[in-house]
């Protein structure tokens, strides 16, 4: 019960009532660090997934495992019985019958555990995503409004397995040899989509709710807008990198900056009906992929250059950074070219695209989120 106050009584008697510095910041944070840490692993599985796929595709191993068991798949062959079985069920389908005849039971088993590999990668993805995101919901450590979005991250796993099922069954139909090239370009897009995501989620917990609302202010609309079509172009290319790996078409064409002594490929038009060849014909692909990097490489170092503009030097060097890799990338592609494409070379390739997209993400956010800086660093 509190006590009556004396009309003569100073205001300056009174005990003041101090509030916690920080209280509405720390409100509803969670465990951003730990969050964090935890997506962070996952972002490294993932890039090792799109590296470890992209090997799989390269070593033609993608159909050696002929159904999809998403639970006991975890187990491989574990007798010679076993092994053989796998190995009739291979033998069944029309890349061993029409490309691989006469392989031995050897030779199978190096193809097998390249897809197994991946697919048991794809699992541990899965596990290390649901025990990360049950303990953090069961220990009320999400932040306020962060569970959808990591949900969303799960989800988007579960449909990434489906979706490489259904890539894998297309390669298993009378007369195909590999995979449909559309359905890988959609696998590895929605692998880069999972990626991107997981990075911008890093980026954000990688700051305080209250900072980011503060950093909001400074942004630079302007060029967050060209970030992001940036990110939109150069996910438009990598979509079409995956076209060239679905058919082989990196190795069609093996001179620069001509193609078989002309600016067009010979015949580039000669699948019916017409849209077959934008996404079978070797060369237009190819070309496609050579325009589309071209004009990729040209609006960003317009984006660069309206960076250069930004009076903070951490947005300034994140778009520096992004400029670099770039032109790494090109040069990358043009040798990948010139050799017809080796597995070593179209590996690096792809991982120098992974780089790229993360950096281009970090330049979007870092112009939508500007870092503090002193006076004296603007």
């Amino acid at each position: 019960m509190a006590t009556k106050r004396s009309i003569f009584e100073e205001v300056g008697d009174t005990p003041k009532q101090v509030a916690a510095p920080g209280g509405i910041a720390k409100a509803g944070q969670g465990a951003r660090g730990l969050i964090r840490g935890w997506l962070i692993a996952l972002f490294g599985l993932v890039v090792i997934m799109i590296v470890v796929g992209g090997l799989t595709r390269l070593t033609d191993s993608g159909l050696s495992i002929t159904e999809w068991k998403p639970v006991t798949g975890a187990m491989p062959p574990m007798s010679e019985a076993a092994w053989a079985e796998e190995f009739d069920k291979y033998r069944a389908i029309p890349e061993y019958q029409l490309q691989n005849r006469g392989m031995s039971l050897a030779e199978f088993k190096v193809i097998y555990w390249w897809e197994w590999g991946h697919r048991q990668l794809g699992r541990v993805i899965g596990l290390v995503w649901a025990a990360g995101f049950v303990f953090f919901l069961a220990t009320r450590k999400i932040p306020t409004g962060w569970t959808p979005k990591l949900l969303f991250i799960g989800g988007l796993g579960g449909l990434q397995g489906a979706i490489g099922w259904w890539m894998v069954s297309s390669g298993l139909r009378e007369g195909m040899l590999d995979v449909a090239s559309y359905r890988l370009a959609t696998h590895l897009g929605l692998a880069f989509v999972i990626f991107g995501f997981i990075a911008w989620y890093i980026y954000q917990l990688g700051r305080s709710q209250a900072d980011l609302l503060q950093a909001r202010r400074s942004g630079d609309a302007g060029l967050a807008r060209l970030g992001t079509l940036l990110a939109g172009f150069a996910f438009f290319q990598i979509i079409l990198g995956a076209l060239v790996a679905g058919i082989d078409a990196g190795r069609a064409f093996p001179d620069w900056p001509l193609m078989a002594g002309g600016f067009l490929p010979p015949e580039p038009l000669s699948l019916s009906p017409v849209w077959r060849n934008f996404f079978e014909d070797a060369g237009l692909v190819q070309f496609m992929h050579r325009m589309a990097g071209y004009l990729l490489f040209a609006f960003g170092i317009f984006v660069w250059l309206r960076a250069r503009k930004s009076a903070n030097g951490h947005t300034r060097f994140a778009f520096n950074a992004i400029i670099a890799v770039m032109v790494l990338q090109v040069v990358l592609g043009i040798v990948t070219v010139i050799y017809s494409a080796p597995w070593q070379l179209a590996i690096i390739h792809q991982l120098g695209a992974v780089i790229l997209w993360a950096l281009i993400l970090r330049g979007r956010f870092l112009a939508q989120y500007p870092l503090p800086q002193s006076i004296r660093g603007a």
